[in-house]
């Protein structure tokens, strides 16, 4: 064998993408269908990008909220091994709860724990209605996560019910908040957010771009994916008009 003969396998940083997703009784039908139906379609572009990404591997955790919060996994699943659980709905609305839990596993003691690095995760909220708890709480101590502040984070809200004021606190800004009020719309936007977040959220930034101080070891970013993202909605904004065609009688 040569000495250029020998193949090195570079180590792969992981990007976690969390989807939040709220299971209160409100939820119900079809939006909680259309949600479940959305993300099992999405998987296997999901694996795609992962297997296809020389820099990072792309693992999915999954966290329903409603009275109180759960963890669908342990541990984030790689997309190649990940497979959608359909989610019920039922209960209250504890946005609270939810931001507590995310805030507990944004860790290294936690769900950020992968020995060869992490990217700064991509967090995608869905969610139709008010909390029902203390969510002021758990969100203050959610954005003093140095992982949540250099993550990527989108929101939808389903129906016209959903608090978009909430939504934005959670994400920074009211230009990261989707309103959807057909299934349609809500299937699109969730495969569109899935797809773009993980392709974004996993790319090394720019060779000489001037970074900041990333979150626990996370890549430097510049000012930053989300400000990138926000472009992406925005640009999709536009096609999403066209997605009325379809034949479509249930509206939020």
């Amino acid at each position: 064998m040569g000495l250029f003969d020998e193949v090195v396998e570079v180590a792969r940083r992981t990007m976690v993408l969390f989807f939040v997703i709220d299971t209160s009784g409100s939820m119900n039908g079809s939006k909680i269908g259309t949600v479940n139906v959305a993300i099992e379609e999405v998987v296997p572009e999901l694996r795609e990008i992962s297997e296809n990404n020389a820099d990072a591997q792309i693992k999915v955790a999954t966290l329903a909220f409603s009275t109180g919060a759960r963890w669908m996994d342990s541990e984030p699943v790689s997309a190649e091994n990940f497979r959608w659980n359909y989610l019920d709905a039922s209960g209250v609305t504890d946005l609270g709860e939810a931001c507590l839990q995310l805030n507990e596993k944004l860790s290294r003691n936690a769900f950020m724990n992968d020995a060869k690095g992490s990217f700064a995760p991509a967090i995608f909220l869905m969610s139709d209605g008010e909390p029902t708890d203390n969510y002021k709480h758990g969100l203050e101590k959610l954005k003093q996560n140095n992982w949540f502040k250099k993550a990527i984070k989108v929101a939808i809200a389903i129906g016209d019910d959903a608090n978009k004021s909430v939504l934005a606190e959670f994400t920074g800004s009211v230009e990261s908040v989707i309103v959807t009020r057909k299934p349609e719309e809500l299937k699109k936007w969730i495969q569109f957010v899935s797809v773009r977040a993980s392709e974004i959220g996993s790319k090394s930034s720019n060779a000489g771009a001037k970074g900041v101080e990333g979150a626990e070891g996370a890549e430097p970013v510049i000012s930053s994916k989300q400000d990138e993202f926000v472009k992406e909605i925005q640009a999709q904004s536009a096609d999403a008009t066209t997605w009325d065609s379809f034949d479509d009688d249930i509206q939020w």
